[in-house]
């Protein structure tokens, strides 16, 4: 089967390496690229987990402030707080940069679409100075507003793919039965290095291919007390505008899509929707193709599309 995730932040996601000032018209393009992205899944019949950050729940900088937990990360880097960087550019021309509730409850109302989670605050969790009983009161608070909103989270993603399985526990006891996990390859190990080996061989590996990225389904293994970790396949890197580039990127991951089709195995292909603000309508003509590849792999091998939620109620039957 086909699994798709994205990673749903805005400015979240980033505001620790670039100037909001620089970056506004990027990000209003990612708004309105949010409902054409659930325009292609409807029309290709693709169902997709949101790992969406909570803070994009709130519809006010007011209400923002009230949501802030009791107990908050103490970051070693305090330029990652979340909380910080808040306080310091909340105002009405930072507002859809940070707050997109119109966009959950769209995404919330379109069929075969889970809003899952990607933490509170964008929480990084091995990053020194930060504690469990932070992440818990982050999770509480992502679960509060999404029941608020009629959403029971139960996929989540770990921001920057910092996978912490100290925290599984944590995620389990708060409704959450499913993380995704990091592909299984070393230059995957240890995502907060940044390590600029680790960057070369993630960036080769998107248009060469070092190893297979399906997987049978009976290599999820479901644990007692814990989420099902669902292990990501492939990033899907946005378009270059390196013809050549581009062109091998797109093979490379219709090939493994085929691959996991005629084997009858999970390919899990994940990326932010915020990757196609530059270049949108290349980025989308790229997805469409991808999508259309999906549908012939559907006709021919009984490839299916599922969600994050989906592909638990399949192993824990």
């Amino acid at each position: 089967m086909l699994v798709i995730s994205l990673d749903f932040e805005l400015l979240w996601g980033v505001f620790d390496k670039v100037d909001y000032h620089k970056m506004q018209g990027y990000f209003y393009i990612t708004r309105r690229l949010i409902p054409e992205l659930l325009k292609l899944f409807s029309q290709y019949e693709v169902h997709v987990t949101w790992a969406t950050v909570g803070m994009l729940f709130n519809d006010s900088w007011e209400r923002w402030q009230d949501n802030i937990p009791q107990i908050i990360p103490d970051y070693k880097r305090r330029e990652l707080s979340a909380y910080h960087y808040g306080h310091a550019i909340s105002s009405p021309t930072t507002r859809d940069l940070c707050l997109a509730q119109d966009l959950v409850r769209a995404i919330a109302d379109t069929p075969h679409q889970e809003v899952g989670t990607h933490t509170y605050s964008h929480y990084y969790c091995l990053e020194p100075g930060q504690t469990i009983e932070a992440f818990e009161q982050d999770l509480i608070k992502c679960v509060e507003l999404a029941g608020e909103m009629g959403i029971q989270l139960k996929s989540l993603v770990f921001p920057r793919n910092q996978f912490n399985s100290s925290y599984l526990e944590v995620c389990h006891k708060l409704g959450i039965e499913n993380v995704r996990s990091n592909p299984d390859v070393w230059y995957w190990n240890r995502p907060q290095r940044n390590a600029i080996q680790d960057k070369i061989f993630r960036t080769g590996d998107a248009y060469l291919g070092f190893n297979d990225k399906s997987y049978p389904i009976t290599d999820l293994e479901w644990k007692v007390a814990q989420p099902l970790a669902q292990k990501a396949s492939r990033l899907l890197r946005p378009h270059s505008g390196k013809a050549l580039l581009d062109r091998m990127k797109i093979n490379r991951i219709k090939s493994e899509m085929t691959t996991a089709a005629r084997r009858q195995e999970i390919y899990h292909l994940w990326w932010h929707p915020h990757n196609f603000a530059h270049h949108p309508e290349q980025n989308l003509m790229e997805l469409q193709e991808i999508l259309s590849h999906f549908k012939k792999c559907q006709e021919r091998y009984g490839f299916q599309s599922k969600n994050m939620a989906e592909v638990n109620s399949m192993v824990t039957v």
